[in-house]
């Protein structure tokens, strides 16, 4: 029971980034939860959190280790509410948010594969690029891809998501495939009109990652549209393996600069603090996880790690 006291500290801790806010949700004091951390990282040797008056930072071991304990918390209360809810099926209403192109693609199927396994369950889902409210708007759960700011929120990672520089195989004919930065210069960029730039690993540090400004003479505020401009042949885009995976796999498109992609970034799955979530909200979550993380899924390997050379990856 320590054990698992301990654990659940550790995790409250880093998901919401304080003493004071883990122990909020516990019911008890920041001294014990200060105990309780104390104890796991004698116990196990290594130091997972970072501890100051001003912030708390999480150590390269505690991130690996944080992912295993959410992992084990979930499934420890799938266990307890399969046993406790005697093998009732999930029922009731779910109602998802999700970004709208991300969500028509790879949220929405999903709800209706899990509508089929859970018929007693009824869904609405709420497709938008705005950061919706959750509390307010009355959202059971949300797919976000990218940083979790929000530590009012629990987060569950889903999965990766790559970001890459794109291009028809009749456009990399006509003008070459670029193997440096500097080479975007003399290419046709594709890009949104209020984007800050393209991210890519810094050739100087793989470990730092810079924003370049690109130039062409097509923008368009709709990554629609700029994934369409790229199989048409009008450009590079910089597009998510999301939107543009199956189109690589088919040869529609063909990926540049794999050797500075950035590092991929996380897909969640966030709702509000609760101590027990509904079963169709915990089944759904789990359905939205196998699907993400199994790596055919995507249809396209990610791209090679830092300091490699050569070939572009392929599937």
């Amino acid at each position: 029971m320590d054990h698992l006291k301990q654990i659940e500290a550790f995790v409250a801790v880093a998901t919401r980034g304080s003493l004071s806010a883990a122990a909020r949700i516990e019911g008890v004091t920041p001294a014990i939860i200060g105990r309780r951390l104390d104890a796991l990282e004698s116990r196990l040797g290594v130091k997972l959190l970072v501890r100051s008056t001003r912030r708390l930072s999480i150590t390269f071991e505690g991130e690996a280790f944080l992912e295993d304990c959410q992992r084990i918390l979930t499934d420890l209360a799938n266990a307890e509410a399969s046993v406790s809810a005697g093998g009732v099926k999930a029922s009731g209403h779910l109602k998802i948010s999700a970004p709208a192109g991300f969500g028509r693609q790879h949220v929405a199927p999903l709800v209706m594969n899990f509508l089929e396994q859970n018929p007693e369950v009824t869904a609405n889902i709420n497709l938008s690029d705005r950061l919706v409210d959750l509390l307010n708007e009355g959202i059971d759960c949300a797919v976000r891809i990218g940083e979790m700011p929000d530590s009012s929120l629990v987060s569950v990672r889903l999965g990766e998501m790559q970001r890459m520089v794109v291009a028809s195989p009749d456009y990399l004919a006509r003008h070459g495939r670029p193997v440096s930065l500097e080479d975007l210069a003399r290419h046709n960029c594709l890009s949104l009109g209020q984007q800050r730039g393209w991210v890519f690993r810094d050739p100087e540090d793989p470990a730092k990652t810079l924003m370049l400004k690109v130039t062409g003479n097509l923008e368009c505020n709709d990554g629609a549209v700029l994934h369409e401009w790229a199989l048409a042949g009008r450009g590079l885009s910089w597009r998510s393996l999301w939107e543009v995976g199956e189109d690589l796999s088919q040869g529609r498109l063909e990926s540049v600069l794999d050797h500075l992609a950035a590092p991929p970034v996380g897909i969640f799955a966030v709702f509000p603090e609760r101590r027990h979530l509904p079963l169709r909200v915990r089944l759904f979550i789990d359905l939205l996880k196998s699907t993400y993380s199994s790596p055919g899924y995507w249809g396209w390997k990610q791209p090679l790690a830092a300091g490699d050379k050569g070939m572009p990856f392929q599937s």
